[in-house]
């Protein structure tokens, strides 16, 4: 496991700025090179690169991320599969040709294939479309018959976590999600959310004043634990929608007086390296992120150089890790 040390290192910077960055410290005045450094830094010291192997083709491969550079750094997650996809490629001697939503199918000619990573409208699936290209979605399917994703396994990894609060007793579960819109303006659908509301109906616990949603920033979890607290509608376990929103509650909790574990159990989502250095270490579930930008290579390889016609949706598992955010507690 990299240390924070290594992380100071590795980035060029101190050691107590490596832990406000990662902790989202929003009193701290840095530039973004230097948060997009450290947060860089500690992904590629959790990466081990694989065996590199030799293809008989080079090929060009177009990368198209929805969320901008200062996005990733408010959720890491896409910048974990950014750097995954960009490890990859490099790997293989492919060349990466970043794509815009400007491009035509004229100035991708010599573009073999594309990766999408992030949150796609309906008109910008039609664009893409229009390229003419093989093409993977990463954490999107938009279209099984005319293009390959790679999904995760929302409502499994949903009922994992439900399954840890009710095996430390917990009956009052709560869920701060997220409620986005895409380009077009239509909402996105959360599957957590599905999910979640699903679980609970069926145990038959579930309480709509629990839950909450924002977006995927830590101010947003921060803003989300308090408007609970201050409506009287605190459960005493909290599923959080992504790691980040997680920080911000944790923030709220502190200064709230709130203990973590003691007044309220939180368990986050992605296990991004921020998890593993807050205080208490969060429970969060793992979603493996490398091994899906990685795959999104192999996949448009498959396209391309083996033929292959039939589309493919890949879901991938995810693991709960087990920390220090949840409590056992006595039925109440």
């Amino acid at each position: 496991m990299a240390t924070i040390k290594d992380i100071a290192a590795k980035a060029g910077v101190s050691i107590a700025t490596v832990s406000r960055v990662l902790n989202h410290d929003e009193t701290l005045t840095v530039q973004e090179e230097t948060k997009k450094r450290i947060f860089e830094a500690a992904e590629q010291l959790e990466y081990t690169l694989k065996v590199q192997k030799k293809r008989k083709k080079k090929l060009k491969v177009g990368v198209l991320y929805s969320y901008s550079p200062t996005e990733e750094l408010e959720d890491p997650y896409y910048l974990c599969i950014r750097l995954a996809i960009e490890y990859k490629l490099d790997e293989e001697g492919y060349k990466k040709v970043p794509v815009t939503f400007a491009d035509t199918a004229e100035t991708l000619v010599g573009v073999d294939g594309i990766i999408c990573s992030g949150t796609f409208s309906k008109t910008m699936v039609k664009k893409i479309g229009a390229w003419g290209k093989p093409v993977v979605f990463i954490d999107s399917c938009p279209d099984i018959s005319r293009f390959d994703s790679i999904m995760i396994d929302y409502e499994k990894a949903v009922r994992e976590i439900m399954d840890c609060f009710i095996a430390n007793g917990h009956t009052k579960i709560g869920f701060v999600g997220c409620a986005e819109k895409d380009k077009d303006g239509r909402e996105l659908k959360d599957e957590r959310m599905d999910a979640v509301k699903k679980y609970l109906t069926e145990k038959g616990l579930y309480h709509p004043e629990y839950i909450k949603t924002g977006l995927y920033h830590a101010k947003y979890g921060y803003q989300l634990l308090k408007e609970l607290y201050e409506e009287g509608n605190l459960p005493t376990a909290l599923f959080v929608a992504n790691d980040s929103m997680a920080v911000g509650c944790y923030k709220a909790a502190y200064e709230l007086g709130l203990k973590i574990p003691d007044d309220i159990s939180l368990i986050g989502f992605n296990d991004i390296p921020t998890a593993k250095y807050m205080i208490p270490p969060l429970t969060t579930v793992r979603l493996y992120m490398e091994f899906m930008g990685e795959y999104s290579v192999r996949m448009l390889e498959e396209r391309v150089l083996g033929e292959r016609e039939l589309c493919l949706k890949v879901t991938v598992p995810t693991k709960l890790y087990l920390r220090d955010s949840v409590k056992t507690i006595e039925e109440r």
